[in-house]
């Protein structure tokens, strides 16, 4: 058994307290003395937080999901536990079936393996292609696809049937049955990519949509004659809304709207990192397409963001310095909110007897110290 110390952790339902944390793959006290339980020590400013959980996450150390194989999976699992992520999904974008299909075996192989180092794999963000053209921001426009269930079960049936959420436009000819479909399957509909307005929005809850997808990014916008999915998404308090928190894809008053009218339990921070993301500035690639990452920027030739660079660690910080939220609240926006969309809260999310041994180990700076996972050390600065 392992343990850390008279350290700072955040307990669930308790906040941050001085305690004691006992743990093999999940954590078996709070508190307390377990007599020879090994030490991990960490400094006086540290503090142990629940593993952080990205829901939307595209690539990073030079590797996509969409490339599809094991390695390149593995490269970005062992990059994300960097920034003490301990779950994330594996988001695929618009591209042709081909190569969706190669990504989703891709996932279910990886998964049967088991792997113990990096970040888990939790599952697949399908992130298109049923998606509207108009509002295809960095997704190729060529393979933008109307609503299919054959198709979308031939890609859940790849993966393993671990498609855990589904970017798509509502107002597209037949997504409210594809919507209704894909719920009955399990999956959660996150509104994205689409130039939905309010009725369209509500219609596309009434048949099981949960979600927004990077809100405030490639949808409609707020106007006082048609609110669009952003007005909705302020305003429907039963929708959970992604927020891309880097301070590049959406402002800071933006962000403060948006904390100030999303109930606190709805709200998950994301990265949409790609594949440049821990890599110096330079040339990259998304979906065929180049980008250009530069000062924290990743841009099409044309200026489009193109993903971001986004670490969650910063996420955090942003969302503390910048926005103005509570500290432990800016970490349920990336572990338990999140968890309760993948419907993960009972065994992830929060630090809790019984639950994962899932930590981010973070000092006063929001740098990374180590990270957790299942009870064994995925990284150590």
């Amino acid at each position: 058994m392992k343990a850390f110390k008279n350290v700072s952790v955040y307990v669930e339902g308790k906040g941050v307290v001085k305690t004691n944390v006992y743990f093999d793959e999940k954590i078996e006290q709070i508190g307390g003395y377990v007599a020879g339980a090994e030490e991990i020590a960490l400094p006086e400013n540290a503090v142990v937080l629940p593993g952080f959980i990205d829901e939307h996450i595209h690539g990073a150390g030079g590797s996509d999901a969409m490339d599809g194989n094991v390695k390149d999976l593995a490269i970005i699992a062992d990059t994300v536990a960097k920034e003490g992520t301990t779950t994330f999904l594996a988001t695929t974008m618009t591209q042709s079936k081909e190569n969706i299909l190669k990504a989703m075996r891709a996932v279910k192989e990886y998964r049967e393996e088991a792997r113990e180092e990096g970040a888990r794999i939790a599952g697949v963000h399908l992130e298109g292609p049923f998606i509207a053209a108009a509002h295809k921001g960095a997704q190729p426009l060529e393979y933008v696809a109307a609503p299919d269930s054959k198709t979308f079960d031939e890609y859940n049936a790849a993966c393993g049937n671990a498609i855990k959420i589904i970017t798509l436009a509502p107002e597209v000819d037949g997504a409210l049955d594809f919507i209704r479909h894909i719920v009955a399957q399990g999956a959660v509909v996150s509104v994205g990519h689409t130039g939905a307005k309010y009725a369209e929005v509500k219609a596309a809850m009434e048949a099981g949509a949960t979600n927004v997808t990077h809100t405030y990014n490639a949808q409609s916008p707020l106007h006082h004659r048609e609110i669009g999915v952003v007005g909705s998404a302020l305003l429907l308090d039963d929708l959970y809304c992604e927020l891309i928190c880097d301070t590049i894809h959406v402002s800071v008053p933006a962000m403060q709207l948006l904390t100030k009218n999303k109930r606190a339990d709805k709200l998950a921070l994301i990265t949409d990192a790609m594949r440049a993301k821990g890599l110096a500035d330079g040339v990259s690639e998304l979906g065929g397409q180049t980008v250009y990452v530069k000062g924290g920027e990743a841009r099409l030739a044309d200026g489009t963001l193109a993903g971001s660079v986004l670490r969650m660690n910063r996420a955090v910080q942003n969302m503390v310095e910048k926005v103005g939220v509570p500290f432990t609240q800016a970490v349920d926006y990336c572990t338990i909110n999140p968890a309760r969309t993948l419907k993960i809260e009972n065994e992830a999310g929060s630090i809790a007897e019984g639950k994962r041994a899932d930590f981010a180990v973070l000092n006063d700076k929001f740098d990374v110290l180590c990270t957790v996972r299942d009870g064994k050390i995925i990284y150590k600065a």
